[in-house]
């Protein structure tokens, strides 16, 4: 059973950095794909940024993090990344990892809700950015 454990959250000034991690483990396959949700109050989940295992080059960044966020996987210790850069109080929300099968793009992996659903998440780490 794949599990997944976030660290890195924390508070922060506007135009800090950040970086979280997600440790994974149990891993049965080669072919995972992994991702970064967040979730602010009163909002819904968006799918910020999402990696492929096989293929590094094959990422995701939502338009609202483009230029500002980068995802990385380390396959020698299973864990994703991400570093997040100039940082605003929009980026307040709960930030969550998430695994599954390396089946779909990155994009649909990251937007599509039915994907979401087959997918493994962590427990969340929480950001908050003050202005």
């Amino acid at each position: 059973q794949v599990r997944l454990v976030e660290s890195g959250g924390g508070l922060v000034e506007s135009g800090a950095s950040l970086k979280l991690s997600c440790v994974a483990s149990g891993f049965t396959s080669d072919h995972y794909a992994a991702g970064w949700f967040r979730q602010a109050p009163g909002k819904e989940r968006e799918g910020i940024s999402c990696i492929s295992s096989r293929y590094y080059t094959e990422t995701y960044y939502a338009d609202s993090v483009k230029g500002r966020f980068t995802i990385s996987w380390d396959n020698s210790s299973n864990t994703v990344y991400l570093q997040m850069n100039s940082l605003t109080p929009e980026d307040t929300a709960d930030y969550y990892c998430a695994t599954g099968l390396d089946l779909v793009t990155m994009q649909d992996m990251c937007i599509k809700t039915e994907v979401h659903d087959l997918l493994t998440w962590g427990q969340g780490t929480q950001v908050t950015v003050s202005s």
